[in-house]
């Protein structure tokens, strides 16, 4: 088995791509151990000691490393062994379906054509792009003109995600959608 490895705007977050599905059931984003507890592969990265997030996306897994700890020279090797012989031993990748809830955010029920507009343009232009970086980004709402969202994944705690965030998703979806006049991050 051939893992690929990319780097990731973030330089504490590699992706690795085991060239097959990772996760067929949406993303899983895991920043302790005690929340990879569903996923044997979320776990045994952890284990490392080192590793202070998890990302699952469709095809690939990105990692997150503690930057006062073991540097990628040595930390990768290490992952790649895990991600290699989980998919070997043909165990799943989440034990059990946990669902995500949101953080529930006031909503109007005046504003669902405009939430339907925000969702349909996150999932077609900006979801993409984000998982081509090893992250996601997860809509919480729509209230008074504020878009609410949670970057995951290589892209949260990236230098750049705030940038993203204001310069690129925010004036994408006020192009687009006018009542929209800001973003933030959840």
């Amino acid at each position: 088995m051939h893992v690929q490895t990319q780097t990731t705007p973030n330089p504490a977050t590699l992706m690795f791509q085991p060239g097959r599905q990772v996760s067929p059931a949406g993303t899983h984003d895991f920043t302790s151990p005690e929340e990879a507890a569903s996923s044997p592969l979320a776990n045994a990265l952890f284990s490392l000691g080192d590793v202070t997030g998890v990302f699952l996306g469709a095809d690939f897994v990105s990692v997150t490393r503690d930057p006062a700890g073991a540097d990628w020279a040595q930390l990768k090797p290490e992952v790649l062994a895990i991600i290699v012989d989980h998919f070997a031993s043909g165990a799943p990748v989440i034990i059990e379906s946990e669902s995500y809830e949101a953080p529930a955010i006031a909503e109007d029920p005046d504003t669902a054509d405009i939430r339907n507009q925000i969702t349909e343009l996150l999932d077609e232009r900006v979801r993409p792009a984000v998982a081509g970086d090893g992250g996601d980004i997860v809509f919480h709402g729509f209230q008074d003109g504020i878009v609410y969202l949670k970057m995951q994944g290589a892209c949260d705690g990236c230098p750049s995600s705030t940038a993203t965030l204001k310069n690129g998703i925010e004036n994408l979806l006020r192009y687009y959608v006018p009542e929209v006049e800001e973003v933030r991050a959840v």
